[in-house]
C-alpha cells in the first residue's frame, strides 16, 4: 500500500474511533444514570468531560508532535485512549467515570489534528479533495451506526461494553502507527499554556454553573461558578491582547463568514446534540423504548445527512450559502418540532420522519458551515482560523448538552410529565432558527448600500 494511504488509513481509523465515542456513549447514558444513581442533569458530564479533554489537547497537539515526533504522538494518543477506555469500563463510581472520560478525550484528541495535518501534506489537488470526502463520510457513518450498535451492546451485555469494544480498534491504530508512520523532523512551536488554561477553565466553570442551575437548592453555587467563568474569560481577553501567539485569535471573529458559520454550528449540530440526548432519555425513561430501538433512528439521520451533504456540496456555488443555510435550518427545526408530537410507542413513524428531516437539514447546514467558515481566510490566517473552528466544533457539543439538560430541568418544575419534554423540543426548534436573523440582516445591509 502507498505510504500516503497507510497514513490516511490510520488517521481515518482514529477519527472514526473518536466520533463513535461521542455518539455511542450517549445511548448508554440512561443505563449509567440508573446504575450509578445520577440525576439526568448531571449525567451529561460524562459527555462533557470527554469533549473538554479533547478541546484541551487540540491546541497542544502541534507542539507535542514537534517536540516528540508525529509517530510517537499518534502512538501515545491511541495507547492513552485504550487505557482510559479500560478505566471507563471498570469505573465503580460516576466521578471516576468522568475522570477517565476526560483522559480518553485527551488521548483521542491528540490524533485528530496531527493525523489530519500529516495526511493532507501527503496529498494534493483532487487526491486531497477525495480524502476530505472520506473524512466527511466517516463523520456521518459514525453517528448513524454507533447509537444502534451501542444500544444493542447495552441491551444484550451492559453499558461497560460500550468502552470495552473500543480497545481492540485503538490498539490496532497504535500498532499500525508504530509500524507504518515514518519518523520525520518538525519545526518546534511554542504552546500558549496560559491561554489553554484560561480557555478550558472558562468552559469548565461555565458548564459546571449550568449543571448547578438545574438543581433547585444550588443557585448560589451556580452563580459563583458563573462568576468564576466570567472572570476567567475576562482574564483570557487580557492575555490575548498581550500575547501575539495566543491560543485563540479572536480577531478572526470579525470575518463575517466565520462568525456566521460558528453561529449556524451552534444552532444545528450543537442544538441537535442536546435534543438527541433529551430524546434518548425521553424514549427510554418515559416511553420505555429499548436502547437498540432508540439508537436505530440515527440510521435515518445518517442517510438523510449523507444525501444532503453530497447534494449541498455540488450546488454550493450555484445556490449560495444564505439559501443553503436557510433551507438547512428550517428542515432541521421542522424535524425537532415533530419530536414534540411523539407521545407513545406507536409514534415510530413520526420519529422516523423527525430524524430524517433533522439529518437532511443538519447535513445541508453543517456542510455549508464547514465550507463557508474558512473560505475567505488567507494563508497566514488559515492556521488560527482552523484552530478556532475545530475548538468551536467541540464547544457546540458541550454547550448544547448542558443548555438543554438545564432547560428540561427548569421546565419540569413548572409543567407536568411529558409536557415539559415537548416544550423543550419546541424551544430547541425555535433556537435553531436564530442565525436566520444574521443572514437576512446582512443581506438587508448589502441591499441598501
Amino acid at each position: 500500500m502507498h505510504y500516503g494511504y497507510r497514513v490516511a488509513a490510520i488517521f481515518l481509523l482514529g477519527f472514526f474511533i473518536d466520533c463513535i465515542n461521542i455518539f455511542m456513549s450517549a445511548i448508554a447514558l440512561p443505563s449509567i444514570a440508573a446504575q450509578m444513581s445520577v440525576a439526568t442533569e448531571s449525567i451529561s458530564w460524562m459527555a462533557n468531560s470527554y469533549i473538554l479533554g479533547l478541546t484541551l489537547i487540540v491546541p497542544l497537539s502541534g507542539w507535542l508532535a514537534s517536540r516528540f515526533g508525529t509517530r510517537q504522538t499518534i502512538v501515545a494518543s491511541m495507547l492513552i485512549f485504550s487505557i482510559a477506555a479500560l478505566g471507563c469500563a471498570r469505573a465503580d463510581s460516576f466521578s471516576t467515570l468522568v475522570a477517565w472520560r476526560f483522559i480518553q478525550g485527551a488521548g483521542g484528541g491528540l490524533l485528530i489534528p496531527v493525523g489530519q495535518a500529516l495526511t493532507f501534506n501527503l496529498f494534493q489537488g483532487r487526491q486531497r479533495a477525495a480524502i476530505s470526502t472520506l473524512i466527511m463520510c466517516v463523520a456521518l457513518i459514525a453517528p448513524a451506526l454507533s447509537p444502534l450498535l451501542g444500544g444493542m451492546l447495552v441491551d444484550v451485555l451492559s453499558w461497560r461494553w460500550i468502552f470495552y469494544c473500543n480497545i481492540p480498534f485503538s490498539l490496532l491504530a497504535a500498532l499500525l502507527a508504530a509500524i507504518w508512520i515514518r519518523p520525520q523532523a518538525m519545526e518546534r512551536t511554542r504552546a500558549d499554556i496560559t491561554g489553554i488554561i484560561l480557555v478550558c477553565g472558562t468552559l469548565g466553570t461555565l458548564l459546571r454553573s449550568l449543571s448547578l442551575f438545574s438543581e433547585q437548592h444550588a443557585v448560589p453555587q451556580a452563580a459563583l461558578w458563573l462568576g468564576v467563568s466570567l472572570l476567567l474569560g475576562w482574564g483570557y481577553l487580557r492575555h490575548y491582547r498581550r500575547q501575539s501567539t495566543a491560543i485563540l485569535d479572536l480577531s478572526l471573529l470579525r470575518n463575517p463568514q466565520l462568525n456566521l458559520s460558528i453561529a449556524v454550528y451552534y444552532a444545528v449540530p450543537g442544538v441537535f446534540t442536546g435534543v438527541n440526548l433529551l430524546n434518548i432519555f425521553y424514549l427510554q425513561q418515559v416511553l420505555h423504548f429499548s436502547a437498540g430501538h432508540t439508537g436505530s433512528f440515527m440510521l435515518l439521520y445518517g442517510v438523510g445527512a449523507l444525501a444532503a451533504m453530497l447534494v449541498a456540496g455540488r450546488i454550493y456555488y450555484r445556490a449560495g450559502a444564505p439559501r443553503l443555510f436557510t433551507c438547512g435550518m428550517l428542515l432541521h427545526s421542522g424535524g425537532i418540532v415533530l419530536l414534540s408530537l411523539v407521545s407513545d410507542t406507536s409514534s415510530s413513524g413520526i420519529l422516523c420522519a423527525a430524524y430524517l428531516l433533522m439529518g437532511i437539514g443538519g447535513g445541508i447546514a453543517a456542510n455549508c458551515a464547514q465550507t463557508t467558515a474558512l473560505i475567505e481566510l488567507n494563508e497566514q490566517q488559515m492556521s488560527g482560523g482552523s484552530t478556532l473552528w475545530n475548538i468551536n466544533r467541540q464547544l457546540t457539543f458541550s454547550l448544547g448538552t448542558a443548555l438543554f439538560t438545564l432547560l428540561l430541568a427548569v421546565l419540569s418544575r413548572y409543567f407536568p410529565g411529558e409536557l415539559a419534554w415537548h416544550l423543550a423540543f419546541i424551544i430547541a426548534a425555535v433556537s435553531g432558527l436564530l442565525p436566520l436573523w444574521l443572514i437576512y440582516q446582512r443581506r438587508f445591509h448589502k441591499e441598501i448600500q
